[in-house]
C-alpha cells in the first residue's frame, strides 16, 4: 500500500509539474492520479486541493471551434475513480464536492433524430449547462446530464440526474428525485412524499 501511494504521489507531481501551464489554471496542492484522457487543457480550470482519481477522463472541448468550453472543479473537491467529466459548454463543480467512483457528468448528448442514421454518426447535441454546488456528495455510478446540483445535496448510488435538484436535498433513482429536504426553519431533514 505504501508503495502504491508514493508511486501516485511522485507521478501526479511529475504531472502538475509538466501539465501546469497547459491548464487554465492547475490549483497548488492539486494531485491527479493517473488519468485516462484529458482533453481540452485549456479550456479546464482545477482549483487548489483538488484530487482527482485513478483513470479518470475530463475532456472540455466546444461543439464548433469559434465557440468556448468552460469546466472549472472547484478548491478542496475529491473527484473518485474512473470519472468521466465531459464539458462542450460549461460545468462547474463547486468547491469540497466530493464524487464516488464511475460517476458521469455530461452537458451535452449525441443526437438520435434521423433514424436512418447511426448514432455515433449524429452531431453532439448541446444541453443545458451544470453546476454542481458546494459540499455536494455524488455517489457511485451516478450519471448527471444537463442538469444542476444544489449545494450540500446528496445524489443517491446508480442515479441518473436530469433535472435541477435544489440546495440541501437528498436525491435517488432513476431519474432522480427529490425524497429528504433540509428544513431551514427547524433544522431537521424531512422525507418528502
Amino acid at each position: 500500500m505504501y508503495n502504491i501511494r508514493v508511486k501516485n504521489y511522485l507521478y501526479s507531481l511529475v504531472f502538475y509539474l509538466f501539465c501546469k501551464r497547459k491548464f487554465q489554471y492547475l490549483g497548488k496542492n492539486t494531485r491527479v492520479i493517473f488519468p485516462l484522457n484529458i482533453e481540452g487543457m485549456k479550456n479546464i480550470f482545477i482549483g487548489d486541493n483538488v484530487r482527482i482519481g485513478y483513470k479518470t477522463w475530463l475532456a472540455s472541448i466546444p461543439i464548433k471551434e469559434n465557440e468556448k468550453s468552460t469546466l472549472v472543479v472547484g478548491e478542496g473537491t475529491f473527484i473518485g475513480n474512473f470519472n468521466h467529466i465531459f464539458c462542450t459548454k460549461k460545468i462547474i463543480i463547486g468547491d469540497k464536492v466530493l464524487t464516488a467512483d464511475k460517476v458521469y457528468i455530461s452537458d451535452n448528448l449525441h443526437s438520435y433524430k434521423n433514424i436512418n442514421i447511426p448514432i455515433i454518426d449524429q452531431p453532439i447535441k448541446q444541453i443545458k449547462c451544470v453546476k454542481i454546488g458546494n459540499g455536494a456528495w455524488i455517489g457511485e455510478n451516478v450519471s448527471i446530464i444537463g442538469a444542476s446540483i444544489g449545494k450540500n445535496c446528496i445524489i443517491g448510488a446508480n442515479s441518473v440526474v436530469t433535472k435541477d435538484i435544489p440546495d440541501y436535498c437528498v436525491a435517488v433513482g432513476a431519474p432522480a428525485r427529490v425524497v429528504k429536504r433540509y428544513n431551514l426553519e427547524t433544522k431537521i431533514w424531512e422525507k418528502v412524499y
